[in-house]
């Protein structure tokens, strides 16, 4: 694959297909930066590449937003695609399997270069030079409780005993000009080593690498097994390792390319206000709590710096493609590995994480001698039994004849394939880990991270008879290969364009 190795090589790609926006007026990083990018989901257009902040004019800082947002129609999945080494062009269901099949292979380990090599640390902030409000960090929604700098990066954190190291995304809001309130889920990996840290009683060393290249923040929305080094993954999906250098003042590596480096501490037990902020369920956030507090002890970045930002709300947003797309590819993973017969895993972005399909091989009756609800039965024990489908409340088991990226094929087969009766399309599987943001869920279950999931048997197979099956009505299955080829290529003769 080819591995774009920074940001901005990766804006490069994206300019070269019609999929930046540079914006040269004068913007306001208050609000006004974060409703264009917002717009810019609503209509799928170019990502916008902010140089003229308000107040920062002459800095050389710049905004990028929609980062791996979706595109118009000629290539929808743009940005995922280039940012995992595929073509523009490629579909939903060839990026799942790039991500699938990496994980078959063995890690490679990054590639540490010279400090002098790596442009992240062509400036550096230390002791009374540390500002964070040095950089053009937006104040995103309108009811937001504060400036988000962390919205789509990489945290940088390992275990104590050195074992392992893992990357994740997690949202971090400016406190003041040398601290950050953290998002940082006892459920989640970057909470499990934060608690061997405190239980070791020493604050969590951490790197937030900001503007990096754009396969690091994928994988580091993906559910990988604990023990499991993003960078490493990331390393198998393109086939050579990324290349790091030490941090300043933690016991890290960090991407060498990246625009952004904020180093520090995660204290023990201190914490501070953050939030509101909207996330990826689509409603206006309206509290505040108290949350860690990460003290920085070293900024380094580049040259005219950029920041991207990521505009979280109703779908479609990065929320949906990033973590969406990832955890499809973990799941396909270990339904594979697993041995069941499924073709591939999706969750429909415009479902807001609370949706996934999964695709079966027409032939899986066949094959494995099953009924519906037993290969149901086989495939809620991988997919509910771990952090992969913590985003999936809600799961639809359909066969390959659908397309499951297309949310319209999705509809027309639950609608039209799955039987009301519980006992036949409706499997309930209850006290799951599930993620606390959904709206429908109680206090307690919001707590205790777990509530009710449901599978949706949308499957024929064994009903029918291979050669009563049902099929579908398309233009492809309802006419001669003769007539269909006459229609396509008289397409124009007729008119249309």
């Amino acid at each position: 694959m080819s591995h774009i190795t920074s940001l901005r090589d990766y804006l490069a790609a994206l300019d070269a297909i019609g999929e930046l926006r540079t914006v040269e007026a004068e913007v306001d990083w208050n609000l006004e930066a974060g409703a264009i990018i917002r717009r810019s989901y609503d209509l799928r257009a170019p990502a916008p590449l902010f140089t003229n902040l308000t107040g920062y004019g002459d800095s050389g800082f710049r905004l990028f937003g929609a980062p791996a947002a979706l595109s118009d129609a000629r290539h929808s999945l743009a940005r995922l695609a280039l940012s995992i080494g595929l073509p523009a062009e490629a579909t939903g269901q060839q990026i799942v399997d790039a991500l699938a099949d990496a994980r078959t292979k063995p890690g490679i380990e990054p590639v540490v270069v010279e400090r002098a090599e790596a442009p992240c640390k062509q400036n550096i902030m230390l002791g009374d030079d540390i500002d964070l409000l040095k950089f053009p960090t937006p104040w995103i929604h309108g009811n937001d409780g504060g400036r988000y700098i962390q919205t789509f990066g990489a945290n940088i954190v390992k275990t104590p005993d050195g074992s392992w190291t893992n990357w994740s995304i997690n949202r971090m809001m400016i406190h003041d000009r040398s601290s950050l309130a953290c998002l940082l889920p006892r459920t989640q990996q970057i909470g499990i080593i934060r608690s061997q840290w405190s239980e070791a009683g020493e604050p969590m060393p951490i790197a937030v690498a900001l503007g990096v290249e754009p396969g690091l923040p994928i994988v580091s929305g993906m559910p990988l097994p604990q023990g499991v080094d993003e960078s490493h993954y990331l390393g198998a999906v393109f086939g050579e390792g990324i290349e790091v250098v030490p941090a300043e003042t933690v016991d890290l590596l960090v991407p060498a390319t990246a625009e952004i480096v904020i180093e520090g501490y995660v204290a023990i037990e201190e914490t501070v206000p953050e939030g509101p902020f909207n996330e990826y369920p689509g409603y206006n956030a309206t509290e505040a709590s108290p949350k860690a507090v990460l003290h920085v002890t070293a900024i380094t970045h580049r040259d005219n710096a950029i920041l991207p930002v990521v505009a979280a709300g109703p779908p479609v947003e990065e929320d949906d493609t990033v973590t969406g797309t990832a955890s499809a590819a973990e799941i396909l993973h270990l339904l594979r590995e697993a041995g069941l017969p499924i073709s591939s895993a999706w969750y429909n972005p415009e479902a807001a994480l609370h949706w996934l399909t999964l695709a079966v091989r027409r032939d899986w009756h066949e094959t494995t001698g099953l009924a519906s609800h037993e290969l149901v039965a086989k495939i809620a024990d991988v997919v509910l039994g771990g952090p992969a489908a913590v985003h999936a409340p809600k799961t639809l088991v359909v066969e390959d004849d659908v397309d499951i990226t297309n949310l319209a094929e999705v509809v027309w087969a639950f609608a039209t394939r799955s039987h009301p009766d519980i006992d036949r399309g409706e499997f309930h599987y209850p006290r799951k880990l599930t993620d606390p943001l959904a709206i429908y869920l109680s206090e307690d279950e919001q707590h205790g991270f777990s509530a009710g999931k449901v599978i949706y048997n949308c499957l024929l197979a064994d009903l029918y008879p291979a050669e009563r099956r049902p099929a579908k009505g398309s233009f492809e299955n309802g006419w001669p290969a003769e007539i269909q080829q006459r229609v396509l290529e008289g397409w124009t003769r007729y008119g249309y364009r």
